[in-house]
């Protein structure tokens, strides 16, 4: 078993306490990992706070060689990240080494536009006056990573901060902490100076998060994780106006007009619905299917889950892993109870997988449900876990505001073939991302994020650099 130190300023540091790593496939102890707290997060935020103003100081070039120098490094070690990500969260290892690319994605892209934190020049009514526009860096950032994609989180975070020229704190999901120290060894081996990066692990993320919101040398504040913990953040960082970016939860319907290829959209619904074992924010919660073509979509949605074959994420074919933990077994266990007690049927799945090796992990049958209607606990909550609600509609115009009707506003999905209709969904729809027959509208080269309280900001693209520097205006008087 490990017992890996905490990273403050270029050293790792030894923890009175720890806590364990569970592989939530077989349910055993894989590692032991320093317990840090409000001590360990001053402690590295006073390095960042001390590192910022030579790292700040270097040239968009410098910062960009090391960044290209972290992609490159992240791509040698791809298989052996993808195999401990597979082990500590659980998704088939196929999954994981393509996280493992998205997440060397982002070190490559920001390595470019680390080069093109462009500023400009406004011209002014007064004829001796020139207007200067500059992008610096906010400063030092506190950042907090999820357990569902434990290596491209970070990378979608670090990596624009430092290209910015910001130091950076970091507290990744305490199920997930391995996944978090190996990303800050490539940095390291990178070239990142001493203090610019820090990693404090931690068991219980409260007292951490507190000191993330109170100290003042904190200047921003970056948050993926649910909706309920973002806003507490939030909250607490707006107490000292500190800048904030957030991807949240999100609820995303999937909508399939009259006019779309059943067969093709209930490949595409079946794809993105159980990436990642249904455990990431742009899945499809709500599925809208026209009732003309409602009895061929599922029929092929059906045939696809069924064939889905559960287990360790080590195992070859696997395309549904565990879930993170028994909660979230027992909440999608009562969203289908929900459901399947007010008159949902329950055509595929609908249990928790307790046979064999299967009985030792966090195991949920791939599930379809139709039937589905807005009095059902799923119609309304987010599942995050393996779970097709299918929802029949009539009218074009009522299923969009059936889609809108939710306060979350991260991704959503559209499958016609008709153009206008086309254009008037992604109009009409509140949200941040919508994929128009494409379930994979992501890249680091495109702004994600979401509206409402699916969050704030955006990462990746440009507008992701920019969430990590100020705007700086000099008027000159000549």
């Amino acid at each position: 078993m490990w017992r890996d130190p905490i990273f403050i300023n270029g050293n790792w540091l030894d923890a009175a306490q720890t806590f364990p790593v569970y592989n939530p496939a077989t349910g055993e102890e894989i590692a032991r990992i320093a317990d840090g707290g409000a001590a360990e997060a001053r402690r590295a935020i006073d390095a960042a706070e001390k590192a910022l103003p030579a790292w700040s100081s270097t040239t968009a070039h410098v910062r960009s060689a090391i960044l290209y120098r972290a992609w490159q490094l992240m791509l040698e070690h791809k298989d052996s990240l993808a195999a401990l990500m597979t082990e500590e969260q659980g998704k088939p290892l196929k999954a994981a080494t393509n996280e493992v690319q998205y997440a060397a994605d982002f070190l490559l892209w920001f390595a470019e536009e680390a080069k093109r934190s462009y500023g400009e020049t406004i011209p002014s009514a007064r004829a001796d006056q020139r207007f200067i526009v500059q992008h610096q860096p906010v400063g030092v950032v506190a950042a907090v990573t999820p357990w569902n994609y434990p290596v491209s989180m970070i990378t979608r975070k670090l990596a624009p901060a430092l290209a910015a020229g910001c130091t950076v704190v970091l507290k990744p999901a305490e199920s997930t902490p391995l996944c978090a120290i190996e990303v800050f060894k490539l940095l390291h081996q990178a070239g990142v100076p001493d203090g610019v990066i820090n990693l404090v692990t931690a068991k219980d993320p409260a007292p951490i998060g507190e000191e993330f919101c109170t100290n003042p040398a904190v200047r921003k504040l970056t948050f993926t994780g649910s909706t309920a913990v973002g806003r507490t953040l939030g909250q607490r960082a707006g107490g000292q106006l500190k800048r904030v970016s957030m991807e949240l939860g999100g609820h995303a319907p999937f909508i399939v007009y009259k006019d779309a290829d059943p067969v093709h959209a209930a490949k595409g619904a079946s794809l993105v619905k159980f990436l990642n074992t249904g455990q990431a924010c742009i899945c499809p919660n709500r599925i809208f299917v026209h009732a003309d073509i409602v009895d061929a979509f599922v029929e092929t949605l059906v045939q696809r889950v069924g064939k889905m074959r559960v287990g360790a994420g080590t195992e070859a074919g696997v395309a549904i892993g565990p879930l993170v933990n028994a909660a979230a077994i027992a909440k999608v266990d009562a969203q289908v109870t929900d459901a399947r007690d007010k008159g949902a049927q329950v055509v595929c799945g609908g249990q928790q997988l307790q046979q064999g090796a299967l009985g030792k992990g966090h195991f949920y049958a791939p599930t379809v449900l139709t039937g589905v209607t807005d009095q059902m606990l799923i119609y309304k909550e987010e599942t995050f876990g393996p779970v097709a609600p299918v929802i029949v509609f009539n009218d074009n115009d009522d299923v969009i505001a059936m889609a809108n009707d939710t306060s979350y506003g991260l991704a959503a999905y559209v499958y016609t073939q008709n153009l206008s209709q086309a254009m008037r969904a992604f109009e009409g729809l509140q949200f941040g991302i919508i994929g128009i027959n494409d379930i994979n509208p992501t890249s680091a080269a495109a702004p994600f994020g979401g509206m409402k309280n699916s969050g704030l900001g955006r990462e990746g693209a440009r507008e992701g650099l920019m969430e990590y520097m100020e705007t700086k205006l000099g008027g000159f008087s000549i």
